[in-house]
């Protein structure tokens, strides 16, 4: 578990999977309009909990680490995680959030933003951590810029969302050791 003044991230476990559908259903048309159309056995408690599952087996094989924003109260109240992530030469990754919108505003992402990158360059021993934004999201944008990322270009159509190659503003932070 890591933690900053008012939140905290930690893995996501087994237990945490009625708070991530809660999470996902309440916010269902605001996360939508950043990310893939999602089907309806999405909503389930089921698909929840497999994609817990799932997100350990894959923090096993160093491929992802999917980690929960929890308030001091314990509530879920977003999520926030680092996918795509390559060894070898690279020893990269890219990171992805949602916050619950009643949450948008008070720093929560940025903070958690920041408690990944020390993860990811203090126990993962990465050396990039890149992200990708709509460039109309400001607000993710800034999310990102107070957490140290710098801005780098523009990849173009390059995330299908919404049935819709969108660009992207990219993003990104390196280990401050290397």
């Amino acid at each position: 578990m890591m933690k900053s003044e008012s939140i905290y991230i930690r893995p996501f476990l087994p237990s945490d999977a009625a708070a991530l559908l809660e999470l996902q259903f309440a916010n269902r048309d605001f996360f939508q309009r950043f990310s893939m159309e999602r089907s309806e056995d999405f909503y389930t408690l089921e698909t929840q909990f497999n994609r817990i599952q799932f997100y350990q087996e894959d923090s096993q094989n160093d491929q992802s680490y999917n980690f929960g924003i929890f308030t001091y109260d314990d509530n879920l109240i977003g999520t926030i995680n680092l996918f795509h992530v390559m060894r070898g030469s690279l020893q990269s990754a890219f990171i992805g959030y949602f916050l619950d919108k009643k949450h948008n505003g008070k720093g929560y992402t940025t903070e958690a933003a920041k408690l990944m990158a020390e993860y990811a360059f203090n126990e993962l021993n990465l050396h990039r951590i890149e992200a990708g934004v709509m460039p109309h999201n400001i607000g993710s944008i800034r999310v990102l810029e107070k957490a140290g990322f710098h801005k780098e270009g523009i990849a173009v159509k390059n995330v299908r969302i919404n049935g819709k190659w969108e660009d992207h503003q990219v993003l990104a932070i390196i280990n401050p050791r290397d």
